[in-house]
């Protein structure tokens, strides 16, 4: 019988220990912070990106709806300038959408060609739907580390786990972004709100190798959680550091569509 039992008190030994080094939390700002500024600075390791974009909503009982739209990124140092046109269905097309963060300032835009006017999002809006979807204006913001409290890190055999708040955030507490080790690609957001409960996840999906340096999602998938809603959005024909004239991220872009 005491054989047995030091075998099982073993064996959970065993176990603990293991579970330890499979999961260790390592409360340092500072490594929390290098770990999401290597993700960070390979995402903007390239200097432009265009893609169609395909983006399928789907409300809480289960209808629905498509999108498709064309985007231009472009990177430059610090600074990051992204636009975004629909052009699918009908009822949208021409509706555009710029976001700029140049010099640590982030602004963003909205042409609505219904009413054939520019909107500036103020940062009372921040926090509402993109388009009727599930991504805020907050989400599609540039994620840049200095807008990030970074509290701790969990690391694994594969992943690390990097908890932070942001302070200039009205929707959210703090987030969770899980990274891949081997590619510091950014899989998981997850977003909590004042209670600690998750309130949205965003899942990335079917990575592929852009550089040597950079691996993209070719598919991102946003839950409510709350709302028991989703949306997702897929990328195609990616053309990588082809040159994109500077108009397109200038409110004539905005109003002037595909």
């Amino acid at each position: 019988m005491k054989k047995r039992n030091l075998f099982f008190i073993s064996a959970y030994l065993l176990f603990f220990t293991f579970s330890l080094n499979a999961q260790e939390r390592i409360t340092d700002e500072g490594e929390a912070r290098a770990i999401f500024e290597e993700v960070d600075d390979r995402r903007n390791s390239i200097e432009t990106e265009t893609a169609v974009m395909t983006m399928v909503i789907t409300d809480t009982r289960g209808r629905t709806r498509s999108r498709t739209l064309q985007s231009w990124v472009q990177h430059s140092g610090d600074d990051t300038k992204n636009l975004i046109i629909f052009s699918d269905p009908g009822n949208v097309r021409g509706t555009a959408f710029l976001s700029l963060n140049e010099d640590g300032s982030q602004s963003q835009r909205l042409y609505l060609p219904s009413v054939g006017r520019i909107q500036t999002i103020s940062s009372a809006e921040r926090g509402d739907r993109f388009m009727g979807s599930d991504f805020t204006y907050e989400d599609l913001g540039d994620q840049n580390p200095d807008d990030y409290e970074f509290e701790w890190f969990e690391t694994n055999e594969s992943s690390y786990t990097i908890r932070a708040s942001k302070p200039d955030s009205d929707q959210y507490a703090y987030l969770e972004f899980e990274v891949t080790k081997e590619t510091f690609a950014l899989k998981t957001i997850r977003y909590f709100d004042d209670s600690d409960s998750m309130i949205k996840r965003l899942e990335a999906e079917d990575f592929e190798q852009i550089t040597d340096r950079l691996w993209s999602p070719r598919k991102m998938i946003m839950y409510d959680l709350r709302e028991d809603r989703k949306t997702e959005i897929t990328w195609s024909e990616r053309q990588i550091n082809e040159p994109i004239e500077e108009w397109r991220f200038t409110e004539r872009g905005l109003m002037r569509g595909l």
